[in-house]
């Protein structure tokens, strides 16, 4: 049985010239990045080609690039560095943020901050003129995602950008789901903040990047060495930065190609599912959302059953939410979109795809999914 990859929107296989890059640096540019002998030298001389090519990915210069270790903490140097430095204000987020950005804001709240979370239309897009009327002359930050990692839904991030262009609120954006697969223009979309991921991009886990506007001031979260131009102690994680580094490049070369095949993909599970006659829908609009993720629901289902079944006919797929102790909890993200007493919350199934998969193995997916809701249903 063919085992069928399909939660690439949770991570994605490392790319083989990525591992390939990472295993020479592993093994013989050893130096620390900040030693001042020739291994020290040549370490640098890794990482500072790395950051130039990410800042090229995002149309950005290559001291506004700050390597971290996950998009996580991306997300979280902006937030928590903003507040830190601003001491008090109102920040502004969605409903349907990453967990990264959403339990960030809540602990801000415990510490006085107050937090303005904007909801979302059943296609899981916030509107413009709700940012311009939440807007406060406190307003310090606001936080929005590129794409929505659950839906796929695609935010009107440009469009805020130029909102916030006349106001002294920042403006920070987790692109770790749209990064590799849309065009990213840090100037064009006026971000200050700009969140990237390494294994999202199939390049390897435990490295991210934050961009950061040249000349906006936030506080660290990590103290010690002078790494990362004070913003980020730690010694820098040559092998993955490499890594990452080389995967952006070829996302970036590959992204239009693999933007239109994705969606290919996308549409010919849908119409396979329909001449299937299996009862489904998509959970957001196919033209408004990320190539790359197909969130469905198949009424009369339950997700944990079809998950299991998913894997045993040798599909990995994902409910889009986090798993805990065996049990699935509601996504927060169709909760906002559809109500908290809505089936859609317990019977939806995420799919997404990568550079690897096949349209034989999307069509093979299809019908097995197919046979499975019928089952269920």
């Amino acid at each position: 049985m063919e085992r069928i990859y399909l939660d690439h929107a949770a991570t994605s296989p490392v790319h083989p010239e990525a591992a390939a890059v990472m295993a020479g640096i592993l093994t013989e540019t050893y130096g620390n990045p900040s030693s001042i002998h020739s291994f020290g030298r040549e370490s640098r001389r890794v990482v500072d080609e790395a950051r130039t090519v990410i800042a090229g990915t995002i149309r950005a210069g290559f001291n506004d690039i700050i390597f971290t270790g996950s998009g996580t903490e991306a997300d979280n140097m902006a937030i928590f560095g903003t507040a830190r430095a601003k001491g008090a204000g109102h920040i502004i987020t969605t409903v349907i943020e990453h967990h990264a950005v959403l339990h960030a804001c809540e602990e801000l709240e415990k510490e006085g901050f107050d937090v303005t979370y904007l909801p979302v239309n059943e296609a899981g897009v916030i509107s413009v003129s709700a940012v311009e009327a939440a807007l406060r002359d406190d307003t310090i930050l606001v936080s929005v995602m590129y794409g929505n990692n659950e839906t796929g839904a695609v935010q009107p991030i440009e469009e805020i950008g130029r909102l916030l262009a006349g106001h002294p609120a920042l403006f920070h954006t987790d692109a770790v789901q749209a990064y590799g697969i849309l065009p990213i223009d840090v100037k064009k979309l006026n971000v200050d903040f700009l969140a990237v991921s390494g294994h999202k991009i199939n390049g390897p886990k435990g490295i991210g990047a934050l961009y950061i506007k040249p000349g906006t001031v936030i506080a660290p979260l990590l103290y010690g060495g002078e790494q990362e131009r004070k913003r980020r102690a730690g010694t820098e994680n040559t092998a993955a930065i490499a890594g990452m580094a080389k995967a952006a490049e070829i996302a970036e070369k590959t992204r239009e190609e693999r933007a239109v095949r994705y969606l290919e993909m996308k549409q010919r599970f849908i119409e396979t599912l329909a001449e299937q006659g299996v009862s489904f829908v998509v959970n957001s609009k196919v033209e408004q959302s990320l190539p790359h993720v197909l969130n469905l629901f198949f009424p009369k289902t339950d997700v944990e059953a079809f998950l299991v079944n998913l894997d045993m006919a040798g599909i990995a797929a994902s409910s889009g939410s986090a798993c805990t102790a065996g049990s699935i909890e509601p996504s927060h993200v169709l909760t906002a979109m559809f109500g908290e007493d809505s089936p859609k919350l317990r019977s939806s199934i995420r799919f997404s795809f990568g550079f690897n998969n096949t349209m034989k193995q999307i069509e093979q997916a299809a019908l097995e999914t197919a046979k499975i809701a019928r089952r269920l249903q």
